[in-house]
């Protein structure tokens, strides 16, 4: 859930390297299973506000980034805590909170093509083994950037369902999938028109389709 998209500033937070970043994500999300204080992560969700700050993130955009996710936390906890304690609850609900904000202010102080750049330096190495860096950076891409499409396209369905009087149904969800579902097969065709899809390791032979055979 990586809501923000690159927000421009002059700040040490934007000046980090893109590798470095995601360094501290990885290396925080891998630490917060190791914390079980309540205090601690505590701490934790104030460090990322305060690197919001740092980073000279509007309060607006900022909090933007917080309730979009806190539905989401919100049902862990109440679940958590019904299953096991609250204790663990609000360690899930804390975790989360700084994790996916985190997330977030990384993709609105790095822009997309050096966070693309970073992760197929970090897969080249393992090219030998089949791993294709560049397929692997154009996921990423495309991956950061229809978040926000599909929250807009969103936006236009609930604009839509409001200006004929539905507030609130489930129904948002039939027009919601089939938007989401035009947009990924104009993308794939847009893909495939640029070759995208065929595979470098099949000889060029392989990749042609098969003679028709006249006998039906």
């Amino acid at each position: 859930m990586v809501i923000g998209l690159y927000h421009p500033a002059r700040t040490c937070v934007h000046a980090a390297p893109a590798g470095l970043k995601l360094l501290v994500l990885f290396a925080a999300g891998t630490a917060s299973f190791f914390v079980r204080s309540p205090l601690a992560l505590g701490g934790a969700v104030v460090a990322v506000a305060l690197c919001y700050a740092l980073a000279r993130i509007p309060v607006r955009l900022a909090m933007r980034q917080v309730l979009a996710i806190v539905p989401f936390a919100a049902l862990l906890v109440a679940a958590q805590g019904l299953l096991t304690s609250w204790t663990s609850a609000l360690l899930v609900g804390e975790r989360v909170v700084a994790l996916v904000t985190l997330a977030s202010l990384i993709t609105l102080t790095t822009r997309t093509s050096d966070m693309v750049r970073t992760v197929e330096w970090a897969l080249r190495p393992f090219a030998r083994l089949g791993v294709r860096p560049e397929r692997v950076g154009l996921m990423v891409a495309m991956t950061i950037r229809f978040v926000p499409v599909i929250k807009e396209q969103a936006d236009l369905v609930r604009a839509a369902q409001k200006a004929r009087g539905v507030e609130r149904s489930v129904a948002f969800l039939t027009p919601l999938l089939v938007r989401t579902l035009r947009l990924a097969d104009g993308l794939g065709e847009a893909l495939e028109a640029r070759g995208l899809d065929s595979r470098p390791d099949l000889p060029e032979k392989a990749r042609q389709p098969g003679p028709t055979d006249p006998t039906g």
